[in-house]
């Protein structure tokens, strides 16, 4: 399982563990995820996604996921997330026309 979120695309950072004695060793800080059941308004159904907190904290901010997909940048969603937000566009084009 990848350590990245599907949705902002934060992943591990690397950094170092700095003793008393200021002897630093390597180590990754890794991010705070969670498997979340997400609802689309659009296409009334659930999609599981693995995402971190501060995403979701982000998810309830803007009003849900239809809405944080149209706004995201494609280069930050996973492959899964890239497909729900397709989906989402043709289910609003259709709604339009």
């Amino acid at each position: 399982m990848s350590r990245r979120c599907e949705l902002t695309g934060v992943g591990p950072m690397v950094g170092h563990n700095v003793s008393h004695s200021n002897v630093k060793t390597k180590r990754r800080f890794l991010p705070a995820l969670a498997t979340a059941s997400l609802q689309s308004d659009a296409l009334g159904r659930s999609f599981t996604l693995n995402i971190s907190n501060a995403a979701r904290r982000t998810l309830d901010f803007r009003g849900g996921l239809d809405v944080f997909l149209l706004k995201a940048r494609d280069e930050a969603l996973s492959t899964r997330a890239l497909k729900i937000k397709r989906q989402v566009k043709a289910k609003m084009a259709e709604a339009k026309a």
